[in-house]
């Protein structure tokens, strides 16, 4: 083991005893500190992990650095920013999922969830107006997840009036999970939406350590339960952690799959 492994790894010893599983910081997009949800089991041959990296659309050099790492990774990109169309029809010829990365108001009122957000008081028409425009401007996305709405996702109305549109799309859903008090979820199961959530954030803390922690979170949450959903950013120090991250996988009985493989399993 040479110094700089040695260092990552006794980092991510530290971190895993000082964080525990359940503790989150604000950091970047994220504005909430919620849980990891309750798992659900579906039973795999092998288990697998799902990668969502998020806030895909500003940068090309960061989005090309993940499409390096040469494993399934599944890129959810925001509407209406500089390289959203760009990145999406390169992400999908290196055959990638894609995904509408949806706005929704969050409640600290500072944080600014970009152009194509949904609001609470939105009426049906604009709900409608601004998510199909949004999915028209990601070519080739196949679902959605929420982009901040801690607030919008707890609204019973607004929310399943949002399903309903990506439901009318063809597209399945996926939870992030910004609130304890999400009602994303259940209310696609209900509406028999093809669904799922978020079971670890991975980057709340942009520390390498910290990261490789969370992603032996996942994996764990992986055996037991069959797949588990990561939820990552286009950050450095989350593709480092990733490739440090896939040293020990040769060995390992876990794969990385795109989202659609665990929606349409």
């Amino acid at each position: 083991m040479n110094r700089r492994d040695f260092l990552f790894k006794s980092g991510y010893l530290v971190a895993g005893s000082l964080l525990g599983a359940g503790t989150f910081s604000k950091a970047f997009a994220f504005e909430g500190q919620g849980r990891s949800p309750l798992l659900h089991p579906r039973i795999a041959a092998r288990p697998r992990i799902a990668l969502i990296i998020d806030d895909i659309g500003y940068s090309i050099p960061r989005a090309r650095k993940f499409l390096s790492l040469n494993i399934p990774i599944t890129f959810s990109i925001l509407p209406r920013v500089p390289y959203t169309r760009d990145l999406a029809v390169e992400i999908s010829d290196n055959g990638h999922d894609v995904m509408l990365h949806q706005p929704m108001q969050p409640y600290d009122s500072s944080l600014d969830p970009g152009p194509g957000a949904l609001y609470v008081g939105d009426n049906p028409s604009r709900i409608i107006g601004i998510v199909e425009e949004n999915i028209s401007s990601v070519p080739r996305a196949i679902g959605v997840n929420n982009h901040m709405g801690s607030r919008f996702t707890e609204c019973q109305r607004e929310i399943n009036e949002t399903l309903q549109v990506i439901k009318n799309n063809n597209l399945f859903f996926v939870d992030s999970r910004t609130s304890n008090h999400s009602k994303a979820f259940r209310t696609a199961r209900r509406m028999n939406l093809t669904t799922d959530r978020r079971n670890v954030f991975l980057d709340t803390v942009r520390n390498e350590s910290t990261i490789l922690y969370r992603l032996n979170q996942l994996k764990r949450c992986a055996r037991e339960y069959g797949h588990a959903i990561g939820i990552g950013h286009p950050f450095p120090e989350t593709a480092r952690a990733i490739e440090y991250f896939l040293k020990d996988l040769p060995a390992s009985d876990i794969s990385f799959v795109h989202m659609s493989k665990i929606m349409y399993a």
